[in-house]
């Protein structure tokens, strides 16, 4: 496993033996342990609506929601040449993130804002959306979330300059407990220039679009 990919990986809470398993063979393990928890809880799963169910979110859950375990699943990211010599601040908002709270498993959702500085190099915008992603699919906590996405997009666009921030609702919060459905999280990181406060000014300035 490259080294980057496994510093990666080390940020989230993944035991050492985490990618022994194929997929299927993921996919059977949880599908059975679902299956006794629906039927634990009562439900009849002879119903056709149901037998299906336990083998879907076992597939949900490995090829989906939660595929940004596998640091083999990180996006390859392509840079290019600056020829074009822009260097002001490049600004990406309203980044979509779907993730799952660590401590409820139930769903993180909201965007994100990430701006950087060329040190000369550029890259396709998609790719950044594509790093938010697969950090979000992963059991998370919005902290950490933030702090991986700052440093992958340090690795990835080769620039010590980079700011992150994550607005985002927490369904542990809306569906359960105190089940407020208005309150939100926001989380940043700054890295290199970003952690001026005149450069962090100017960010924050692009997001409220004054």
């Amino acid at each position: 496993m490259e080294k980057h990919l496994m510093e990666a990986v080390e940020l989230s809470p993944i035991r050492p033996d985490a990618f022994e398993l194929s997929d299927e063979e993921k996919i059977e393990i949880i599908a059975r342990h679902f299956r006794a928890i629906m039927e634990t809880l009562g439900l009849d799963l002879n119903d056709d609506s149901l037998s299906g169910t336990p083998r879907r979110v076992a597939k949900m859950y490995v090829q989906e929601i939660f595929d940004g375990l596998n640091p083999q699943n990180r996006p390859a990211v392509k840079l290019f040449e600056n020829r074009y010599g822009y260097s002001q601040m490049l600004v990406e908002k309203n980044i979509a993130v779907h993730s799952m709270c660590e401590h409820h498993f139930v769903p993180i959702v909201g965007v994100a804002h990430v701006a950087y500085y060329s040190t000369g190099k550029v890259v396709g915008l998609s790719k950044i959306n594509r790093i938010v992603r697969h950090y979000s699919h992963r059991p998370q906590v919005q902290e950490r979330l933030t702090e991986q996405i700052a440093d992958a997009l340090c690795d990835a666009l080769q620039t010590p300059h980079v700011a992150v921030v994550v607005d985002a609702k927490h369904y542990c919060v809306i569906m359960r407990g105190v089940e407020d459905v208005n309150s939100s999280t926001v989380t940043a990181a700054y890295r290199g220039d970003f952690e001026s406060p005149a450069v962090k000014a100017e960010f924050h300035r692009y997001l409220s679009g004054n």
